[in-house]
């Protein structure tokens, strides 16, 4: 009888350390995983990324982030004005940009900001950390395809550390995937210049 009672005290002690580790966790804060999203997010808000990479609503004081759309690139279904000839050049405008920030327009061509988000077909879905590292560090396509074009700053976010980069993978990769084929861009000729995606279909 008394071993009974001891086997039910162990178990019902067992069980109470069980619930209080879980409920100091929570209480406690995030873990590692937690904490290195929550930097990542910090870091994509500090960074400027959802100025081109998120779709628009417009506001009377201007465009803000389309908080249903955040991080998903240029609407695939967006319609750009023509450029009038002869308004680029050294002495003319250096650049232009679409009205939600998505679309640029200079010597390089026509770039289109990507969907970030981790859409499998769309997105960063089939995308590793590895190879996302190597994209900011090469600013190649992937990392190993075509220029990565204006106006993506890679040569300043290559200078951020493997940690820094890591988090901010991790953060895209929490968000909510949202399918959305951005166009590939257009060089000056008028061509498409692929990505290594779609050299692969």
């Amino acid at each position: 009888m008394r071993t009974k009672i001891y086997y039910t005290g162990a178990v019902a002690t067992l069980l109470l350390g069980i619930a209080v580790f879980w409920h100091s966790s929570l209480v406690a804060g995030p873990g590692p995983k937690n904490a290195q999203i929550e930097r990542g997010k910090y870091l994509v808000s500090v960074g400027g990324c959802n100025d081109c990479h998120s779709p628009k609503i417009f506001t009377p004081m201007g465009p803000i982030p389309d908080t249903t759309r955040l991080l998903s690139g240029h609407p695939a279904n967006s319609k750009l004005p023509q450029v009038p000839q002869g308004v680029l050049g050294p002495d003319q405008w250096g650049a232009l940009v679409s009205g939600d920030l998505t679309a640029w327009v200079g010597p390089w061509g026509t770039s289109f900001t990507r969907n970030l988000t981790p859409d499998v077909a769309t997105g960063l879905g089939s995308w590793t950390e590895d190879i996302f590292i190597k994209a900011i560090r090469t600013g190649k396509d992937m990392g190993e395809g075509r220029a990565i074009l204006p106006p993506m700053p890679w040569p300043e976010y290559r200078k951020m550390t493997d940690e820094d980069l890591k988090a901010i993978f991790a953060y895209l990769m929490s968000l909510k995937p949202i399918e959305n084929a951005v166009p590939d861009p257009i060089a000056p000729s008028g061509e498409r210049m692929p990505t290594m995606k779609s050299r692969k279909k």
